[in-house]
C-alpha cells in the first residue's frame, strides 16, 4: 500500500507546549488511563458485598498513580475521584483530566454526551490539567438529528479548550443503534466503517480537536491468526482497515486499549504499524492495571502496591517497548 499523505495540523505554541508535557521526549504519548468511574465501581463490586466507597476508589487511583506514572508520559484521571491521584503522580508525568459524566442513559439509543456539572475547562485547567479529554459515543449511521446534537456539543467543548489554549483530546467510542453487543461478530463486520467514519467527521477544524483517542478499527479477536473461533476478517482485510484509518485523519491519534489483555493490545500495535498506521501513542487503562483491583479488595493496599510494582510494571514496561518500535511522533503531523 502507498504511504498516506495528509496535511499538517495547525497547532498554537501554547497547545504545543502542553502536548509536550503529556508526551515523552520522542513525541509519543505513552499515557496511563485511570479515569474510570462507573466501570471501576463495577469491577470492584465483583470482589466485595458492599458498594465500593469513594475512599476506596480514591485510594486505588492514588496507588496506581504513585507506582506507574514513573513509567508513563502522563496519566488520565477524572476530577470526581482522581484529584488526589493527580497530586500523587510522578513529577515528570503530565496530566489529562476527563470532562464528561461517566456512562450514558441506557433507556435510549442516543447516548447523548454531558459534561460534569460542577466543572469547566477553565476549572480543570486550574487543577493542573495539561489537556482535556472528552468521551463521545458516536454512530455515524445513527439518527442525523442526534448526531447533529453531538457535533454541536463537541464544538462547544472545543471552543472552551481554544479559549483556554489547552489541548483537546476527543475519545470516540463507536456503536450501532441496531446492534446491542459491541463484542459480537455482527458489530465486528461494521466496526471499520464506524471507527474510520467517525474519525473523518471529527477531524474537521470546526471541532477544535488536537488529538483523537480512538479504538483500533477492527476487533482483533475476529482477525485471522488472532481469532480463537469465528473469523470475520482476513489479515489482509484487517490491515486494509488500519491503512484506511491512517487516511481518515490528519490529526494525531492514539489508541485506547478497550479492556483487552496486555498481550493482545501489544500484538495489535505491532499489527497496526505493519499495516501502515502511524498512530502517535496510547492511552492504556485496564490492560495495565486491571489485575490489581481484585488484589486490592481481597488482600489490601500493601499487596496491591506489590502487584503494581511487579505485574503492573511489567505490563507498562512491555507496552513502552512495543510503543517505541511502533508509534510515530505527533510532531510529524504539526505545522510548527
Amino acid at each position: 500500500m502507498k504511504a498516506v499523505r495528509y496535511k499538517k495540523m495547525a497547532l498554537t505554541k501554547e497547545k504545543r507546549s502542553y502536548l509536550e508535557k503529556v508526551s515523552n521526549s520522542a513525541g509519543l504519548i505513552s499515557a496511563l488511563a485511570f479515569d474510570q468511574r462507573g466501570a471501576l465501581k463495577r469491577m470492584m463490586a465483583q470482589y466485595q458485598k458492599e458498594e465500593p466507597a469513594a475512599e476506596q476508589i480514591e485510594e486505588l487511583k492514588v496507588l496506581v498513580s504513585e507506582e506507574l506514572t514513573k513509567y508513563a508520559s502522563s496519566i488520565l484521571l477524572d476530577p470526581e475521584f482522581g484529584l488526589p491521584a493527580a497530586k500523587a503522580r510522578d513529577k515528570n508525568a503530565g496530566l489529562l483530566l476527563a470532562y464528561e459524566k461517566t456512562g450514558y442513559d441506557t433507556k435510549t439509543r442516543s447516548r447523548l454526551p454531558d459534561c460534569l456539572g460542577e466543572w469547566s475547562v477553565k476549572r480543570l485547567k486550574d487543577q493542573g490539567a495539561d489537556a482535556i479529554k472528552f468521551l463521545l459515543y458516536y454512530d455515524i449511521d445513527g439518527d442525523p438529528k442526534v448526531n447533529l446534537q453531538k457535533q454541536a456539543y463537541i464544538e462547544r467543548v472545543g471552543a472552551e479548550c481554544k479559549a483556554e489554549a489547552i489541548p483537546f483530546f476527543l475519545e470516540i467510542l463507536t456503536y450501532d443503534e441496531t446492534i446491542a453487543d459491541n463484542s459480537s461478530s455482527a458489530f465486528a463486520k461494521v466496526k471499520p466503517h464506524k471507527v474510520n467514519g467517525a474519525m473523518k467527521v471529527f477531524s474537521a477544524e470546526r471541532f477544535g480537536i488536537d488529538v483523537l483517542k480512538v479504538e483500533v478499527p477492527v476487533n482483533m479477536k475476529y482477525v485471522q491468526g488472532f481469532a480463537e473461533e469465528e473469523t470475520v476478517y482476513t489479515r489482509a482485510e484487517a490491515a486494509k482497515a488500519f491503512y484506511e484509518q491512517e487516511a481518515a485523519t490528519h490529526l494525531p491519534y492514539i489508541y485506547l486499549s478497550a479492556g483487552v489483555s496486555a498481550k493482545l493490545f501489544q500484538e495489535t500495535l505491532v499489527f497496526a504499524r505493519e499495516a501502515g498506521a502511524k498512530f502517535n501513542g496510547v492511552l492504556c487503562g485496564r490492560a495495565t492495571w486491571a489485575g490489581c483491583v481484585q488484589v486490592y479488595i481481597e488482600e489490601g493496599k500493601a499487596a496491591a502496591r506489590q502487584w503494581l510494582r511487579t505485574r503492573g510494571f511489567q505490563n507498562i514496561d512491555e507496552l513502552n517497548k512495543v510503543l517505541k518500535m511502533t508509534a510515530s511522533s505527533w510532531k510529524e503531523k504539526t505545522d510548527i
